[in-house]
């Protein structure tokens, strides 16, 4: 069993910054990718940001510059700096990782989703 579990988001105002932070654990042999997706309300589900295992990154253009993706292997974290933030950013906010697990098998995963509200 594999779980996501995200922290970090809250109430803020336009032009703040939050941190938010996304810890995998359970039946983990190692992880691809991870990365962070946001659903405002009534709007589908958009890719926001993603680190693979290597390092390298990528991000949706409404972002870039303004938000920053992270990870900590040894704690198996991913963390999503977001900097300038605009009340377009606000969204439940999603953390996914592509995992490998103990039995070799790889999958997806999602978390429960944290809300950020950035108010004008």
């Amino acid at each position: 069993q594999v779980r996501l579990v995200e922290s970090g988001g809250g109430l803020v105002q336009a032009g703040g910054s939050l941190r938010l932070s996304c810890a995998a654990s359970g039946n983990i042999f190692s992880i691809r990718t991870m990365g962070w997706y946001r659903q405002a309300p009534g709007k589908q589900r958009d890719f926001v940001a993603q680190i693979i295992s290597g390092g390298a990154t990528n991000y949706a253009d409404s972002v870039k510059g303004r938000f920053t993706i992270s990870r900590d292997n040894a704690k198996n974290t991913v963390y999503l700096q977001m900097n300038s933030l605009e009340p377009e950013d606000t969204a439940v906010y999603y953390c996914y990782g592509n995992i490998i697990a103990r039995s070799r098998l790889e999958d997806s995963y999602w978390g429960q989703g944290t809300q950020v509200t950035v108010s004008s």
